[in-house]
């Protein structure tokens, strides 16, 4: 019996052995899909395409090349890291390189390619759209940009990593591009290889950044500095340096101060304002926002809850005559009205709200009772046109071939880094002071909308008076305004006007190159 039991033990074993053998081996769990698996990368290569043109300015025939291309950026000089796209313009009867500027232009978001300033402002092609930069019916056109800077210099459009036509390697990561520091360092590299590569070296050079792209204008004077390039000038249009500025959290009472001219602005537009605020000037307007603001609404918020019930009523009541809504709207919202708020409330009972980038603008929600606008309706009235307008120009035009998207405006940067400002607002605005007092030569001009939400000229003005600048730096920046929103030159008297401001600001600039060079220590500015 004993036998037989082990037996068929025996037999048990051999068969639980023989069925394991046999058994297909257990596969390890997937892996989790990494960035290059979700957003795979075309070959890291170089590639120009240039083509010839002409255009008409100040009754003038200028010639001058196109260059549309790719340039690859390399870890160690040895591997590509990302490809990016850009877009040259150089004058052909410039003459001495070394005496005609060269400007690197770039937008915001993070996530924005160049179109915007390219095709809008800077370039010598511009999209048609209204008077006040209304969307207009499609199909959308290009037409010659009379406004454009390639009269006085070389222009070099930029769309950073995983913008425009721009990517990350082949196995590269694009995390690594998408934060402040990454982003900086990469754009900085690229200016680097393309000022060597078309040999730039000794022309005078110049950013231009909107939005977003002034966080990175100012961030990058110290860089490139440290790279041995020494900026002449910096052209900042709807800027933001300082991000708590614009950050609406709990205990950050900056942002609800320093949109309170913007508000009036918007007011005033709509004709939301009182009969004594109403029939007077924008200007006038503004500033008594500005005074208000500055002055007793800022130590109304300060107080906090221990603003007794009668301070409480009368600063209510000059917010509310101020910026066009009702005293008691003002008091339910705690005398704190973020720009969600403001751009739905302003014209509610007319169920219509306003823009963000520019609050001239007006959309419709479906539900006029709620908290804030369901789209932006002066970014919906230029998205379309200046998307299929581009990809029109650069492949009729540019004779630029390709199947890839040309991300305008994407997302896929998101989350962007801020990582090593952990517990602090981005503020680049410190990075800019020292590039200016290592290099003081350079100059900053300043350009403001006044009908913008986005980044609210008092907010810029605050930035610039809190820069800690030496008294003989101070006259190195230059603000200018407009009546216009975010992308000021959709509105055309705005960009008649900033393209004057441009040259004359360029003209300052360069005019100290055949000065005596600043004595470090020396008091007074160029003028």
């Amino acid at each position: 019996m004993r036998q037989h039991f082990i037996r068929l033990v025996a037999v048990s074993i051999a068969s639980l052995i023989s069925a394991f053998a046999q058994a297909p081996a257990q596969l390890p769990p997937a892996a989790r899909p990494t960035e290059t698996d979700r957003f795979p990368a075309p070959p890291a290569v170089e590639k120009l395409q240039q083509t010839q043109h002409t255009i008409q300015i100040n009754g003038k025939t200028l010639a001058y090349t196109a260059t549309a291309g790719t340039l690859v950026l390399k870890k160690d000089d040895t591997k590509p890291i990302a490809s990016i796209f850009f877009i040259a313009y150089t004058r052909e009867d410039a003459g001495d390189k070394s005496k005609r500027p060269v400007t690197f232009a770039f937008n915001g978001g993070p996530g924005s390619s160049s179109v915007w300033l390219h095709i809008g402002a800077l370039g010598p092609r511009r999209v048609v759209l209204g008077p006040n930069g209304e969307q207009p019916p499609p199909p959308y056109r290009l037409v010659d940009n009379d406004d454009s800077l390639i009269e006085f210099t070389d222009l070099v459009f930029i769309d950073p990593v995983t913008t425009g036509y721009s990517r990350h390697a082949p196995g590269e990561d694009p995390k690594q591009f998408h934060s402040l520091e990454g982003d900086l360092n990469s754009v900085a590299d690229f200016i680097r290889l393309y000022t060597g590569r078309f040999d730039r070296w000794s022309s005078p050079k110049f950013l231009a950044g909107e939005s977003y792209g002034t966080t990175r204008a100012a961030g990058l004077a110290e860089v490139l500095l440290d790279r041995g390039i020494y900026l002449n000038g910096i052209t900042l249009i709807s800027s933001v340096l300082n991000f708590e500025t614009l950050s609406f959290n709990p205990g950050n009472e900056l942002p609800y101060i320093l949109y309170v001219p913007s508000y009036t602005a918007a007011a005033w537009y709509h004709k939301k304002l009182p009969a004594d605020l109403q029939r007077g000037t924008l200007e006038k307007a503004v500033q008594s926002a500005r005074d208000f603001a500055g002055g007793e609404y800022t130590l109304a918020l300060m107080k906090g809850n221990r603003l007794t019930p009668a301070e409480r009523s009368r600063i209510a009541e000059q917010t509310a005559h101020l910026i066009g809504l009702s005293k008691e709207y003002v008091e339910q919202s705690n005398l704190r009205i973020s720009t969600q708020r403001f751009r739905k409330e302003l014209l509610r009972n007319e169920q219509r709200t306003i823009g963000r980038y520019d609050s001239r603008l007006e959309g419709t929600d479906a539900d006029s009772a709620g908290e804030r606008p369901e789209y932006d309706a002066s970014y919906a009235s230029v998205q379309g046109a200046f998307t299929a307008a581009f990809d029109d120009y650069v492949r009729q035009d540019l004779k630029w071939e390709t199947d890839l998207t040309y991300e305008v405006l994407t997302d896929k940067v998101q989350p962007w880094s801020y990582e090593k400002q952990q517990n602090q607002y981005v503020n680049t605005g410190e990075m800019l002071r020292r590039a200016m007092a290592q290099n003081p030569n350079l100059r900053v001009l300043v350009a403001n909308g006044f009908y913008d939400l986005a980044t609210p000229f008092f907010a810029t003005e605050y930035t610039f008076s809190h820069l800690t600048l030496d008294p003989s730096l101070q006259g190195n920046v230059k603000l200018t305004y407009c009546d216009a929103g975010h992308m000021l030159y959709t509105y055309k008297p705005c960009l008649d006007s900033l393209r004057h401001s441009i040259e004359d600001f360029y003209g300052v600039a360069l005019s100290s190159l055949q000065a005596e060079p600043r004595r470090s220590g020396a008091s007074g500015a160029i003028r």
